[in-house]
């Protein structure tokens, strides 16, 4: 999706962050891949902070607002319908 929203000229950043105490994972889910991972830390608790759940999406605006949160657990991507919709807020959150 990020080539897609790249090729459309959208300015969105697409990268993961892991919670707190899941940290033993990161070399593999970063292995062979391009996204951006950052590991949530006691100091900067962005899935507290957000409301995060396993697997959601957080849209964020020009301010890093939280304007969308999508979960892929309910809305899973191989479903073009899912797909179209969370493109469709990224383009969204994009879009001035």
């Amino acid at each position: 999706m990020q080539d897609e929203l790249d090729a459309a000229g959208l300015d969105v950043v697409i990268f993961g962050v892991n919670g707190v105490g899941h940290e033993s994972g990161n070399a593999n889910v970063t292995l062979g891949r391009d996204l951006g991972w950052l590991q949530e830390t006691a100091e900067e608790p962005v899935w507290t902070d957000w409301a995060i759940t396993y697997r959601d999406v957080v849209i964020l605006d020009e301010n890093n607002e939280v304007v969308a949160i999508y979960n892929l657990t309910q809305h899973n991507l191989a479903d073009s319908t899912n797909y179209a919709e969370l493109y469709g807020l990224f383009e969204a959150a994009a879009t001035p």
